[in-house]
């Protein structure tokens, strides 16, 4: 087995593992056939191996502020996605081709890009975090940016925080659920905002997310008509379902104790789960390391830590993931592991 224990991360690793499936989805894009398939086992299979030859890296960069991969990543994020569409719908690809590219595309949006735009919006720079909140509005999902924010870092590990998934619950109804609650909860949050700050009720961002939205659509009507919207809209659902089960993964049944006031314990690494595998983590921008991004919400991808007490997931991110589709063996996995944590 190789290993990176001792070596930290460098920025070039992060771009090689991010921007590569961006560079053979354009060309599958364009050219169907072998560079759809490389692109469809570079982000399944390929990321897979390489998480079980490299030994799981724990090192961190000192703290870095470099933030030229992440606006690379937005504008490949901006250029690719009319880019899929087409192809999608205006190109002479054939079916098989046009469904590899689907669902490789939706694998680097929902996996890649959406990581990037998370970093982003948290960013204090405008210009970096409205990068960031565009990328989640081209993927009808601007209420992230704020739901994210002002919703899921206040009450994550609680009942009242929509994307944090309940042990016993099932990703399907959480994934309802999550996308309902962090929709209103988001929007409240930011009116009382608006309120505190005294500022009128159309400053709300869900202007801009609803607007921006409409703005995509139209986009996509323009681009190929109804196919090309249909082909948008369910590129946009399969981006945002990785997302929310990256959420349901990280905090699965972890919730905090209710102290005698009757206020939560504070965040703690024991409120999410963690996965040290190199790959995966570098594909994700070390959205893995989630405990230490809870406590640390402005610190940048690469210098987050994987602190001693934070609970590990058995396997990598998207591995768990795709066995969360699997309901009755992601309990007979997770239950037991949630149960542990619960009575350390």
């Amino acid at each position: 087995m190789l290993t990176m224990r001792n070596m930290t991360p460098r920025l070039w690793h992060f771009g090689f593992a991010t921007l590569t499936p961006a560079a053979l989805l354009v060309a599958g894009a364009f050219l169907g056939g072998l560079w759809v398939l490389t692109a469809v086992v570079y982000l399944t299979a390929m990321t897979s191996a390489l998480d079980r030859l490299i030994k799981p890296n724990t090192t961190a960069a000192p703290d870095q502020s470099d933030t030229s991969l992440s606006v690379i990543i937005a504008l490949a994020h901006f250029a690719l996605l009319p880019i899929i569409v087409w192809a999608l719908v205006g190109s002479a690809l054939g079916t098989l081709e046009k469904a590899g590219l689907f669902f490789a595309a939706g694998l680097w949006f929902g996996q890649v890009s959406n990581a990037n735009a998370h970093e982003l919006i948290h960013r204090q720079s405008r210009v970096l975090h409205r990068l960031g909140m565009w990328s989640y509005i081209t993927l009808l999902f601007g209420h992230h940016t704020s739901a994210h924010v002002l919703v899921h870092h206040r009450h994550v590990a609680t009942r009242a925080d929509p994307n944090t998934s309940r042990q016993g619950e099932s990703l399907y109804r959480y994934m309802a659920r999550a996308w309902i609650g962090s929709f209103w909860q988001g929007y409240m949050a930011e009116r009382a905002r608006l309120a505190r700050i005294g500022r009128p009720a159309w400053r709300n961002p869900y202007v801009m997310y609803v607007g921006g939205a409409a703005l995509c659509l139209s986009m996509a009507a323009l681009l190929g008509s109804w196919p090309a919207t249909l082909a948008y809209v369910g590129l946009c659902g399969y981006a945002q379902s990785q997302l929310l089960m990256s959420d349901y993964v990280q905090h699965y049944g972890l919730l905090r104790a209710t102290r005698e006031d009757g206020k939560p314990e504070p965040v703690a690494a024991k409120h999410s789960w963690n996965s040290p595998h190199w790959f995966s983590s570098a594909l994700m921008l070390n959205a893995t390391r989630h405990s230490d991004h809870h406590a640390h919400p402005g610190r940048h991808y690469r210098s987050l830590t994987l602190p001693k007490d934070a609970p590990m997931l058995p396997r990598p991110l998207p591995l768990m993931a795709s066995i969360a589709l699997i309901p009755p063996l992601w309990r007979r996995i997770m239950d037991p592991r949630v149960e542990r944590w619960r009575n350390a």
